[in-house]
């Protein structure tokens, strides 16, 4: 099992609406290809950030997972109502150390 830590930082001010239209739309198109394992937003830090956490099999799951869902025509045309809230993303693969209760 491997993690993706996805951070978007969103224009200051707008992550609630940003949540709204993740919630609304996005959301149930990208959980057709990935496990949401968490959402949150941050405190400290680079403000203004929403911090996903989802879950894939391996990093070959994972690639062949995103490669669907770029080419599922629902998030196409979801896609564009997001960007104009972004301002930068970062996403971060983190495997489970043999103790953790997430494997």
């Amino acid at each position: 099992m491997i993690y993706e830590h996805r951070t978007y930082q969103i224009t200051a001010g707008n992550v609630p609406e940003f949540l709204k239209i993740y919630e609304a739309t996005g959301l149930a198109i990208i959980t057709r290809y990935a496990k949401l394992i968490g959402c949150w937003t941050k405190e400290s830090g680079v403000l203004n950030s929403v911090v996903f956490i989802w879950a894939y099999d391996d990093f070959a799951h994972r690639t062949a997972q995103r490669q669907k869902l770029a080419q599922d025509p629902e998030w196409q045309k979801f896609v564009p109502s997001i960007l104009p809230f972004l301002v930068h993303q970062e996403s971060i693969f983190l495997t489970p150390a043999p103790f953790s209760p997430h494997k």
